[in-house]
């Protein structure tokens, strides 16, 4: 980990999400194991700080709530958590499955294996962390809203200034990348009133190395990933919301705190074993005019670009389809999001196949070239093909790759 000379750290904690521990052991196990050995190996090469103060998981670290599941989970975490971590674990709707006996179930077996509650507000090196469970699936019922209003009070009236790190497994409406087909909007009324929150949510299995996956308006949010699966919020993909190669996804977010109230963030790669290369920098989290996350990056001017001489090719053409592939474009400090893929009739024009991808920007090792197949094409017509690439902030490029071909007869 590369801390700022300037930034000396008095805490550190890991958080993790929808890691989905299923009956039979699957990989899901050996990453989260993977990822425990990993974030103390950080902790321990640290020059400044060599503790790893608290493990977070928020929520679906079960695929279905089983008494399989939650023990081996349990176990897990015995065999791989060190005396001077402390562990806080809430459950939501994947633990809540009804045949392994609903929330009621998996509040008895939260209480009976892990010896945990399901809402815990907790004192660690003089940071406080609330944690909530939900209720009736992904809800906050008034019984939650009351209880999360109780303490954030609590915790605001010992220093206002300091964050306050909060933790639940739905995202909230309208701030992470996930939110839009993941998130409730319970709890917003009452964090929008504590701008020094940093708050952390699941449960969309978006990936946290999108830069959309840290909010700032009235309070900090941040997506925690999966340890399972990718899916993403996008509905206009060839492949839906759930990406090729989606199974290969293992991320978490390593946090600092220094005795000044800021924080880092730093997302990392499990699977690669590498930090996603840039760090999230809060510096005042009480103050939303410090704000640098904010909705004002779709303002941005910074256009991705095909370098000089990348290449498209068409192959594989048949009578009613082909394969069309092509070089990644480039843009400043960031990754290309997707891209749009337009098939036109040469002779008229006409638009007839558009087609959406993403540049698997998800994986820490990106592929340096993207191939999609066209389908349902005229047979013996030539088409003209162009990608276009387009950032997170809904900025194009303005020159695409092109390229001509032509279908075979029948």
């Amino acid at each position: 980990m590369k801390n700022e000379d300037v930034f000396t750290p008095i805490l550190r904690f890991a958080v993790m999400s929808d890691i989905h521990y299923k009956d039979e052991h699957t990989v899901e196990r050996e990453r989260f194991e993977s990822a425990m050995k990993t974030v103390y190996d950080i902790s321990k090469k640290s020059d400044t700080y060599k503790y790893l103060d608290a493990l977070f998981i928020v929520g679906d670290f079960a695929n279905s709530g089983s008494e399989i599941q939650m023990k081996a989970f349990k176990k897990s975490l015995d065999e791989n958590v060190r005396e001077g971590t402390e562990i806080t674990v809430s459950v939501a709707s994947h633990e809540f499955n009804v045949n392994n006996g609903g929330e009621s179930g998996a509040l008895e077996k939260l209480g009976r294996i892990f010896g945990m509650e399901p809402d815990t507000h907790k004192v660690i090196n003089g940071f406080h962390f609330i944690s909530v469970s939900t209720t009736n699936g992904c809800r906050f019922d008034d019984s939650k809203q009351s209880w999360v209003k109780r303490e954030l009070k609590a915790a605001a009236a010992d220093d206002p200034k300091k964050p306050i790190f909060f933790f639940q497994h739905p995202h909230i409406s309208g701030t992470v990348y996930g939110s839009i087909n993941w998130g409730e909007d319970d709890l917003t009324h009452i964090l929008m009133n504590y701008p020094q929150i940093i708050d952390f949510s699941g449960h969309s299995h978006a990936p946290i190395n999108d830069p959309r996956s840290i909010h700032q308006k009235h309070f900090t949010s941040l997506g925690t990933g999966t340890l399972s699966y990718f899916e993403l919020d996008e509905f206009d993909k060839v492949y839906g919301t759930v990406p090729p190669k989606a199974n290969q996804a293992a991320q978490m977010l390593i946090v600092q705190a220094d005795k000044n109230n800021r924080v880092r963030v730093y997302p990392y790669d499990i699977i690669s074993n590498n930090y996603f290369p840039f760090v999230w920098k809060i510096d005042c989290p009480s103050n939303p005019a410090t704000f640098t996350y904010t909705d004002e990056r779709y303002n941005s001017t910074v256009e991705p670009f095909f370098r000089q001489g990348a290449k498209i090719s068409v192959s594989d053409i048949s009578f009613d389809k082909c394969v069309i592939t092509f070089d990644q474009a480039s843009i400043e400090s960031e990754y290309v999001d997707d891209y749009n893929i337009i098939i036109k009739r040469v002779d008229s024009g006409i638009i007839c196949r558009q087609i959406s991808i993403w540049s698997e920007y998800y994986f820490y090792n990106m592929p340096q070239t993207l191939s999609v197949v066209a389908k349902e094409l005229e047979a013996d017509t030539k088409y003209a093909v162009e990608v276009y690439a387009n950032s997170f902030w809904r900025k194009q490029s303005k020159k695409p790759l092109f390229a001509e071909f032509k279908t075979c007869k029948k």
